[in-house]
């Protein structure tokens, strides 16, 4: 098993990033065109709480991006050889505890369809959904939201064996 450590990215972590966001097997067929010339940027990276879950050697397995204002989870992503090691639940767990660092009552999730169940099972309700926004997004997204508060439903792990 290896040890995978979730640190803040930098912008020198854009262009991998990116490349994990964009080689993402989820992301072909219909939803290909979502981040079809999308780019995180290091600006990007600098005005929002951006985490990468690394192993030993800084391979980027997977990151999110937490929007403090409004509260959202704008980006997340698990590279298709990490899918099923528990990266997603870590990186999930530490975003809700930023959150709360932060102060913030909930965080609203726009999922892609098939992710829907996977942040359900961690504690996501379901609120509603987002209509289709041609060109680039021909389906209805599922709304979530993680309700922070006083919750404890999530430790932080800054490192963890899965």
């Amino acid at each position: 098993m290896q040890s995978i450590t979730i640190r803040r990215a930098t912008g020198q972590d854009a262009d991998g990033l990116t490349a994990l966001m964009q080689e993402s097997d989820a992301y072909r067929g219909q939803y290909a065109t979502v981040i079809a010339d999308y780019r995180v940027t290091a600006g990007y990276i600098d005005r929002h709480q951006v985490f990468a879950a690394v192993d030993t050697t800084d391979r980027i397995l997977g990151f999110y991006a937490l929007v403090l204002e409004p509260a959202e989870l704008d980006l997340a992503f698990v590279s298709d050889e990490a899918q099923g090691a528990g990266v997603g639940r870590l990186l999930v767990e530490h975003m809700i505890d930023q959150a709360r660092g932060a102060g913030l009552d909930y965080v609203r999730v726009v999922s892609h369809p098939p992710a829907e169940q996977f942040y359900r099972r961690l504690g996501a309700e379901r609120v509603g959904s987002v209509p289709p926004s041609p060109p680039k997004v021909t389906w209805e997204r599922p709304e979530l939201r993680f309700v922070i508060g006083d919750r404890s439903a999530a430790h932080t792990r800054d490192t963890a064996t899965p």
